[in-house]
């Protein structure tokens, strides 16, 4: 989606989850902000460093007003985690996920959205992220 993100993921026996999403976000942020600033050919970097980029996102201008953050904010301070400890309940929200740019009217074919996973699990083709399949 343009404005979120959404995942499944599992931790191995130990790891802190929170943890991992934490550094998830502090990776992505950090990576999205240099390549915003790195970009010649993005008119607009002085605009989306300050303002917010999305509905969600935050970058300078919120991120000062935010007392956890030096400077910069992409990500909101929390999440919305659902344990998933059902099959069934992993198979709707794979297929919530998979919809969901369809239902925001982006396109038809939600194995079209080059930023799902969708089409990896249909025609078991590499994607932008390689799958890691839960059992």
């Amino acid at each position: 989606m343009t404005s979120h993100v959404h995942l499944i993921i599992s931790a191995d026996e130990g790891y802190d989850l929170s943890f991992i999403i934490r550094y998830f976000k502090s990776y992505t942020s950090t990576q999205l902000k240099e390549s915003i600033k790195q970009n010649p050919k993005e008119s607009r970097k002085n605009w989306l460093m300050w303002m917010p980029a999305c509905r969600h996102g935050r970058f300078e201008r919120t991120g000062k007003k935010n007392k956890r953050n030096s400077s910069f904010q992409l990500w909101q301070q929390h999440n919305h985690p659902i344990e998933l400890n059902t099959n069934e309940m992993m198979d709707q929200l794979l297929n919530y996920i998979h919809n969901n740019p369809v239902e925001a009217g982006f396109i038809n074919d939600p194995s079209t959205w080059i930023w799902s996973s969708c089409a990896s699990y249909e025609s078991d083709t590499p994607g932008l992220i390689d799958l890691i399949y839960i059992e």
